[in-house]
């Protein structure tokens, strides 16, 4: 029996998620399956210690049709020539030494009934517990006249890799004295590659290539992350460059018109010579074939285990799930999938599992060594992955310390892709 909100309720959540912990995974022939879907920040990290920490004692297959992986974090630092695209560009060799089956294809359905996960080429997996791990997809229609086929007029450089390149040419070629404008997407959202510091990173290319270009961003937010610091460093750095529209201006009733290269806000046309569109967003497709999202679009999962709410055989991390208070990044993702395998393994193997405990960075560049951060540590209650407590940076810092910040990034990008990749 598929179970579903009637058989897998919040209020028993708890207690199913501590019994299917207490005893391991039973089979009568071989190792249990562990099926990853997702290359990225989380399914990347989970597959890896997965594996290494059961000692190959769990099967574990990771799935994910590319085999170079661009991370969303630093695109944006790729954009503005502070890294280079091979700088963020991963590949699946060390997964697979480390005892990872990578299979470079698509998922494109999850028969939770019998546990078969089936793949574009035809293939079919079998798994005893499945983890979902698939980003974002758009939602359609969020801006009206913009789909997926606009792409390349207005791109949306949400998904490292061409898009980002395209953009960055695309910014590169705007006439003097042209329009950069960004619609910017509504809460929740993946962070990153977030929307300000990629607004601060095209200003820091302008400043240099085409000082008397212009940066308009189209917001459907009253606030956003780190606001009070973006701004003070706008004006410090690039000073009447840049100009946000905001929902009490008609920031949230916008439209594009890609074949002009036009955008309509609250009736008003604008022409524009870039166009970042970056739509609301939900969890990854194969989240929602296999019968897992909720209305809203994302993934409600139990924190303590980051199991489905609707399926206890499936864990889903990152920017797919709905959690609690935890941001969509790279970070959270990471600290997410190492909950996740710590439960796999205990389900699967009989291990010990400790209590599951969370942490977030975020990292900004605003300009060259100016960094800003905002952090905390979490912790799982019966109804969310709640903050604990939590830091940011201060606006009116000195240059020592912003510097320090951005050369910490860089440091927590080292070890982030070594963790996830080996």
């Amino acid at each position: 029996m598929t179970l579903n909100r009637r058989h897998f309720l919040a209020a028993t959540a708890a207690a199913t998620a501590t019994a299917s912990l207490s005893a391991p995974m039973l089979r009568a022939q071989g190792k249990p399956r562990v099926v990853v879907i997702g290359g990225g920040a989380g399914g990347a990290t989970a597959a890896r210690y997965i594996a290494k920490d059961s000692q190959g004692a769990i099967d574990v297959t990771l799935v994910e049709p590319s085999r170079t992986y661009f991370t969303c974090f630093f695109s944006n630092l790729y954009m503005a020539g502070f890294t280079g695209l091979e700088d963020i560009a991963h590949t699946y060799g060390g997964l697979a030494v480390g005892g990872v089956n990578v299979v470079h294809d698509w998922a494109t359905g999850v028969d939770r009934d019998t546990r078969m996960v089936t793949l574009a080429s035809g293939a079919v997996l079998p798994y005893d517990r499945l983890i979902l791990s698939p980003g974002i997809d758009f939602v359609e229609g969020a801006v009206p006249g913009w789909s997926v086929a606009a792409q390349n007029a207005m791109p949306h450089a949400y998904k490292a890799g061409s898009q980002t390149q395209l953009l960055k040419a695309q910014i590169a070629a705007m006439p003097e004295g042209g329009t950069f404008a960004m619609i910017a997407p509504p809460n929740p959202y993946r962070c990153p590659p977030g929307p300000y510091e990629r607004v601060s990173m095209v200003a820091h290319v302008l400043s240099q290539s085409n000082p008397t270009a212009k940066i308009l961003i189209v917001d459907p937010k009253e606030n956003f992350s780190k606001q009070g610091l973006f701004e003070e460093g706008w004006e410090h750095h690039y000073p009447g460059m840049i100009s946000r529209i905001g929902p009490d201006f008609g920031g949230d009733v916008v439209e594009v018109r890609p074949d002009s290269m036009e955008i309509v806000i609250d009736g008003e046309v604008e022409k524009v010579d870039v166009a970042n569109v970056i739509p609301a967003q939900k969890a990854g497709r194969i989240a929602e074939l296999a019968g897992i999202t909720n209305d809203a679009g994302w993934a409600p999962v139990i924190p303590a285990t980051m199991q489905s709410r609707m399926d206890e055989n499936i864990h889903v991390l990152g920017d797919a799930s709905q959690q609690g208070d935890m941001p969509k990044s790279g970070f959270s993702a990471n600290s997410q999938a190492k909950v996740a395998a710590m439960a796999v393994r205990g389900a699967l193997t009989g291990s010990k599992v400790f209590p599951a405990r969370f942490s977030n960075t975020c990292w900004s560049l605003i300009a060259t060594d100016d960094g800003v951060k905002v952090g905390a540590s979490y912790q799982a209650t019966d109804e969310k992955i709640a903050k604990v407590d939590g830091f940011i940076s201060q606006t009116g810092e000195d240059a020592n310390l912003r510097k320090a910040t951005y050369e910490e990034s860089l440091g927590w990008y080292a070890g982030i892709t070594a963790d996830m990749f080996g």
